[in-house]
């Protein structure tokens, strides 16, 4: 391996991963593990995700399931907590859970607004909360959220979901910026569409898929691999001068 190559490998390091039973979070999982990376799977359901277990096994690398529905506080303590005594650090942080169903805005409800704000936002922030504590004492570590070209352009009836991820792009800033002096690196993603179990309701309607595509220069949306492995260039030290930037990933929608 040249010194270049050394620059991708992950070996010796653990990242935890939010909502990774399935979709980009399994993607991201298994792409960190093949890096060589150790991984804490944060789960809705910690019963779920024997699929991308198995997977990580394979690998070689280890792998640990804790109870983590990002909007309660008390599984958010309790699962870093869990994972932290298990490998007793965490270097990598990739915060992908979040929810967005569409719904037009005179049509929210309080319960639809505080649901989405508690996982997309609340979720993002407490979860970098724990680990960053533990990053600070190490004096190290990089985070990665995932947000989306929804926090960069209107999408009609998704106002409360491209708030939110409007917030993480800033929210991802604040904290490169606050946490730089302890050597931890916070970015992130912004996707477009991507073929998930998620968006396969809307994306095999034909109308649907169509009218997206038009929109992207590309020509196309985008599958989990396609968000995975730039998380891992970030996780990396090939990303080790890169900071609280938002890297689209977005087949060009939002340059034009």
């Amino acid at each position: 391996m040249t010194q270049n190559q050394n620059k991708y490998d992950l070996s010796g390091s653990v990242a935890l991963i939010t909502a990774a039973a399935r979709g980009i979070g399994q993607a991201c999982a298994l792409a960190l593990a093949e890096a060589g990376a150790d991984i804490i799977l944060g789960l809705r359901n910690k019963a779920s995700g024997q699929e991308v277990v198995d997977k990580i096994r394979q690998t070689g690398r280890d792998v640990l399931r804790v109870q983590m529905d990002v909007s309660k506080m008390d599984e958010i303590r309790a699962g870093v907590k869990e994972g932290f005594e298990h490998f007793k650090r965490v270097d990598i942080l990739v915060n992908n859970a979040g929810i967005g169903e569409p719904n037009n805005a005179e049509d929210v409800t309080e319960k639809d607004f505080d649901e989405t704000l508690a996982v997309n936002l609340k979720g993002t922030f407490f979860v970098s909360r724990e680990v960053g504590r533990i990053m600070i004492r190490q004096k190290s570590g990089t985070i990665i959220n995932i947000g989306s070209q929804a926090g960069f352009v209107a999408l009609s009836s998704e106002s409360v979901y491209c708030m939110t991820k409007a917030g993480i792009a800033h929210l991802t800033r604040c904290l490169a910026l606050e946490w730089a002096p302890y050597n931890i690196r916070v970015n992130a993603v912004a996707p477009t569409f991507i073929r998930t179990p998620g968006t396969r309701k809307w994306l095999d309607d034909a109308d649907f898929l169509e009218s997206v595509e038009r929109r992207i220069p590309l020509g196309r949306v985008g599958q989990t691999g396609e968000v995975a492995l730039p998380v891992v260039f970030l996780a990396s030290g090939a990303a080790s001068l890169i900071t609280g930037e938002t890297l689209m990933i977005d087949g060009g929608w939002t340059i034009q």
